[in-house]
């Protein structure tokens, strides 16, 4: 049986100009011991069409499987995590909120610095380089807040425009703050429906396989602060997000 571990980052690098930071910034420094820890402890970060097929069929993993997502599509993620990725060789997804490609994080703005997000040749640039871009709804509103039918439209209309644009398959999902509203079965159809094979928040540990619900795959946190290899075994724990 393998297992899988699903890290969840957002800014990677110092704030910007001005910003201030927070507990969702992780250091260079920090992301490259994180991305090391992986390897040292045996796990093996595979892409995003990798891990969709292991979770049906399990046998195709490796026995320690990581995937590496970012979330909200911050330009940090080119300009920073991207390098370190590559010289790792580690394959990752970023989930973007595509009312909001190539603008500011505007729905984060309350607690978190204003940072550019990025832009179609950005996100471009990413999946030519091993980063698979996946959906992060579109006006990264939180899904308890919604009806049923904003949060299928929400589903819908991301998923149309990065597959437009990116000319690749869109098959995950990440809800936006973390947040399934409580995972309704007519949220679960919806996603279905639409093409999505899995769907992650936060809050969790590895999983074993198969998991016992696509629709809410946990990742775990990723900050500056959070020991990964402690976090990985079966007595660790982590931070939360």
């Amino acid at each position: 049986m393998s297992r899988i571990a699903i890290l969840g980052y957002h800014k990677i690098g110092p704030p910007a100009p001005g910003g201030w930071e927070t507990w969702y910034y992780v250091s260079e420094e920090v992301f490259a011991r994180q991305l090391a820890a992986l390897g040292h402890g045996g796990w093996q970060p595979v892409d995003c069409a990798t891990f969709l097929r292991g979770l049906a069929a399990p046998e195709s993993l490796p026995e320690r499987a990581a995937l590496i997502t970012f979330d909200d599509g911050y330009a940090s993620v080119r300009e920073v995590a991207l390098p370190w990725l590559e010289r790792f060789g580690y394959p990752a997804v970023l989930f973007m909120p595509t009312d909001f490609v190539g603008r500011t994080n505007a729905f984060d703005l309350e607690s978190e610095p204003e940072e550019r997000l990025c832009d179609w040749n950005d996100l471009g640039e990413l999946v030519r380089r091993g980063v698979a871009v996946q959906s992060h709804a579109a006006s990264h509103r939180s899904f308890s807040a919604l009806t049923p039918d904003e949060r299928a439209l929400e589903l819908e209309r991301s998923k149309a425009a990065l597959e437009a644009e990116l000319d690749q398959a869109v098959e995950l999902f990440a809800y936006p703050y973390g947040d399934d509203a409580d995972a309704p079965p007519n949220l679960r159809k919806a996603l279905v429906r639409t093409g999505y094979l899995a769907a992650c928040g936060y809050g969790g540990r590895p999983i074993s396989t198969p998991p016992a619900d696509l629709y809410r795959l946990e990742r775990l946190a990723m900050g500056p602060e959070t020991d990964l290899a402690s976090a990985l075994e079966p007595d660790g724990s982590t931070v939360g997000s």
